[in-house]
């Protein structure tokens, strides 16, 4: 748009760093943050990514900036995906078409990309942990900048949270900002969140604030004491109201609630806060998710990430057809009809699972603890040990956080908690902080454990049917894409299996045997399809029982195979492959082995299309593999 005398000059495309935006005066700011909103809403729906969350921290991002010497200060954000405005402001407006994508830049912050990103997050709760070792770290080496963590009231449900609050009494020239908007993914619940909504939507509260606010603005200013006063004023009034206040009882100086969409009132507190050097602040800000998008600030939830409406950017794999989260939603439900027993517990993540219907028709049985996965798996230990049969939802990467709980509280007394794992696999523009590719490994070793990985919605309700007939403990991993059916012409054979623990044979062939984990069966169905076309003869297998592994079945084809070859959607160091090999290790004949999986490296994000392609999992790349090393398979037993 060409600027007129009646429009003001465009500021974004003349911010490069927080230096330029220091530099405006405070009258522009609003300017500003109208436009990198109207960015954030022309621009993300493009790439996808997250966006209500966004939306919402805008002038939070630009008031920190203002206030303080970042990147000489440093800022934390907890989990990142608020971060948006934050990495315009920092450099990276001319790059921000490439978020998500595959070597673009990241949805979270990264120091490989911007030394104004202090650490890699994208896991809630980890700031103020984060920002306290940080904080340590400058005092042992004498230095003066300003540390700030900025985490949600969702995030502040976490139990690293609430430790880091717990150690940092006395910490000087240390900021916590709490943007409180009420929201995670889904809506925050706990005591947490009504203490936090006690004193905002007290009217005693907001009527004092306002009457003696507007009487001590009407003084002719003198200076910094006024608004070191009006907070005193408010403080007063806060503990008159609710004087249990959790963060003053912690040792902090504890501030607001502000309006976190009122930029000059952000610059003014956040002055404050860089001004208090000897006690830790706690500024709380309360924002409101999908800011300046009507149908975000309605349905914040639904709006909390976006996919790309650019076909270039789908991280899908394929494009249409229903989710595995979808047809376990489904079968899910239908268990749950016929089995009273069936208890849902979510940690913060009841739309992402597809869980939204079980908790209106169910909601005596369904419970979401907030960010708490390791309160989640000890909670249905106890109901499971009560005769429950209880199931608890949780995106791998999160899962990760609970792993005692599973061994000390599921595993060892040997209860029927089933782990409903989400997100298994590559998970595409979230990239290395989410992809769920550590869970058969933390999980195989476990004494008791069962591991099941189903390739369609067949096998889906097959294996949760069997799991709520059993008594030990479970994990159904399920990836973050479409059920790939359209990838073999012809279809699949149908899953047949009765007794999940066997696994289903798809193909005979004695050349190689193909053994191949849910949604990578399809891959290796296809890919044996163009190995027949070369003369080569393979069985393939859906290993859909993870673990214990098929021993009956992968004996046959050790002995009926001339070599075997694992495909997984998981690192290979203490994977499915890895334990096929340590099987055959122990075993005679011994086939040659080729392991495809994860190599040990963290998987940088983008598309499925192009991450499958850079590790070779594309049907055409597995065949080719699997050809040049059946060649000479003795060259190497192992392969990433």
């Amino acid at each position: 748009m060409t600027a007129t005398s009646n429009t003001p000059e465009p500021l974004l495309p003349r911010i490069s760093s927080p230096a330029d935006l220091r530099s405006l005066p405070l009258e522009r700011l609003p300017q500003l943050c109208h436009e990198i909103r109207q960015f954030l809403i022309e621009n993300v729906p493009k790439t996808g990514g997250h966006f209500a969350s966004n939306l919402g921290t805008v002038e939070l991002a630009v008031a920190l900036h203002y206030v303080f010497d970042t990147p000489r200060d440093d800022l934390v954000w907890d989990t990142g995906h608020q971060a948006y405005a934050h990495k315009l402001l920092t450099g990276r407006l001319h790059l921000f078409h490439t978020i998500r994508q595959y070597r673009g830049i990241s949805g979270y912050p990264t120091p490989e990309e911007s030394p104004y990103d202090v650490f890699p997050v994208g896991h809630a709760g980890t700031s103020i942990s984060i920002a306290l070792g940080l904080a340590k770290a400058r005092d042992l080496s004498h230095g003066s900048q300003h540390i700030i963590a900025v985490i949600g009231d969702g995030g502040l449900t976490s139990g690293l949270a609430l430790e880091g609050l717990n150690n940092a009494h006395g910490v000087r020239k240390f900021l916590v900002v709490l943007n409180d908007n009420k929201m995670s993914i889904s809506p925050t619940i706990g005591a947490l969140a009504r203490h936090f909504s006690r004193v905002v939507s007290d009217r005693r509260y907001r009527y004092l604030k306002r009457e003696i606010g507007s009487f001590l603005l009407k003084i002719p200013l003198v200076g910094r004491w006024l608004t070191t006063a009006i907070q005193r004023v408010q403080g007063g009034i806060k503990h008159i109201i609710a004087p249990q206040n959790v963060f003053e009882n912690l040792g902090f100086h504890y501030l607001g609630p502000i309006n976190g969409h009122d930029i000059h009132q952000l610059v003014s507190f956040l002055q404050a806060c860089r001004d208090e050097t000897d006690m830790p602040v706690l500024l709380h800000v309360l924002t409101r998710k999908g800011k300046g998008y009507s149908p975000a600030e309605g349905d914040p939830e639904r709006f909390h990430g976006l996919l790309p409406t650019s076909p270039a950017c789908n991280g899908e794999l394929p494009l249409e057809g229903e989710t595995y989260t979808d047809i376990f939603a489904d079968a899910l439900h239908e268990c749950a009809r016929h089995d009273p027993r069936i208890v849902v517990i979510s940690a913060a993540m009841c739309a992402g699972m597809g869980l939204t219907r079980f908790a209106q028709e169910h909601p005596e049985r369904f419970v979401d603890v907030g960010i708490a996965e390791q309160h989640a798996v000890t909670f249905a230990a106890g109901l499971a040990a009560r005769g429950l049969r209880p199931v608890v939802g949780i995106y791998s990467t999160f899962l990760q956080r609970a792993y005692d709980q599973i061994a000390h509280d599921v595993c060892l007394p040997h209860v029927p908690v089933a782990l409903a794992i989400d997100r298994a696999g590559l998970v595409g523009g979230d990239g290395k902080t989410h992809h769920g590719v550590f869970d058969i490994a933390y999980l195989r070793h476990l004494p008791g454990m069962h591991i099941f990985m189903p390739r369609d919605r067949s096998a889906m309700h097959s294996i949760l049917r069997y799991i709520f007939q059993q008594t030990h403990p479970s994990a159904i991993r399920y990836p973050r894409c479409i059920v790939p059916n359209s990838l073999v012409p012809g279809g699949l054979p149908p899953f047949s299996q009765l007794e999940p623990t066997r696994w289903q044979l798809l193909s005979s062939g004695s050349d190689c045997a193909i053994i191949a984990l849910g949604h990578m069966v399809f891959n290796a169905y296809r890919a044996a399809q163009l190995l027949a076309a070369q003369g080569i003869h393979a069985t393939v297998v859906d290993a859909c029982s993870v673990w214990p592994l098929d021993l009956t079945t992968l004996a046959h084809l050790a002995t009926s195979c001339a070599s075997l070859i694992t495909i997984e959607d998981h690192v290979l160091a203490g994977g499915f492959g890895s334990a096929v090999a340590e099987y055959l290790a122990q075993h005679s004949p011994t086939p040659p082995l080729l392991t495809i999986g994860i190599p040990n490296r963290f998987v940088e994000h983008g598309s499925l299309q192009d991450l499958y392609r850079e590790l070779g999992w594309l049907p055409d790349q597995l065949a080719h593999r699997i050809s040049a090393w059946l060649r000479n398979p003795h060259a190497s037993t192992c392969n990433s």
